[in-house]
């Protein structure tokens, strides 16, 4: 994985359908832009590719598609994303939050017996994050914020998958640098106090908050 070493800084976050890394990425948006920087805020998979939307009709079940080629699908609209959206904003010194990233691919495609040293081979030319944040969140509350939204369910929105899941994200910290498991059955505000701590010791050197 290729190290970020252009101006902006590169934040990803990450975790299970319904743990909230979402509302985290918006948070931190919008702490960041009242500190004055520039901030672009993405997600994956994007609406803008082929892929990205081909990925969108396998994930809503109207299409199927081998667990394999989805991840390359995936892999086709990551690097589009970071050529068009990422590393563009990354030139121009600014922040960069993707909601989702390849840990998703890494995380979900094992999950879907998918191997995952060949899932982290496929993504292996793409940029790595300044830091990321895995919410942590038990796959049954998961299950459970996901039915409140009162929507269908999508692929990987049930609780056996979300299980297999969490177990390829917890060992992430393991394998690739500057992941972060942020404990995510707490208030949404201390969750977000811990990952502005951890920005500002990573990123901007303990200066005040």
């Amino acid at each position: 994985m290729i190290k970020n070493t252009l101006p902006g800084k590169f934040i990803a976050f990450e975790g299970l359908d319904g743990s909230g890394q979402s509302t985290q990425a918006s948070l931190l948006r919008d702490f960041l832009l009242k500190q004055g920087y520039q901030v672009v805020i993405t997600k994956e998979p994007t609406k803008d590719s082929e892929a990205g939307r081909k990925i969108r009709q396998i994930l809503d079940e109207k299409t199927q598609e081998d667990p394999a080629e989805l991840q390359k699908l995936f892999a086709k609209d990551r690097e589009e994303h970071l050529k068009n959206t990422i590393i563009p904003a990354l030139e121009q010194g600014k922040f960069v939050i993707s909601d989702r990233y390849f840990f998703s691919s890494f995380c979900f495609g094992a999950s879907d017996g998918v191997d995952l040293d060949w899932l982290i081979k496929l993504n292996d030319n793409f940029l790595l994050p300044d830091l990321s944040f895995i919410l942590k969140v038990a796959p049954r509350v998961c299950v459970e914020r996901i039915d409140k939204r009162g929507t269908a369910k999508t692929l990987f929105e049930k609780e056996e998958k979300l299980t297999k899941v969490w177990e390829a994200y917890r060992i992430m910290p393991e394998k690739i640098e500057n992941v972060f498991i942020i404990e995510g059955e707490r208030s949404i505000e201390a969750i977000h106090e811990e990952i502005k701590n951890i920005i500002n010791e990573k990123i901007f050197k303990n200066s005040p908050s």
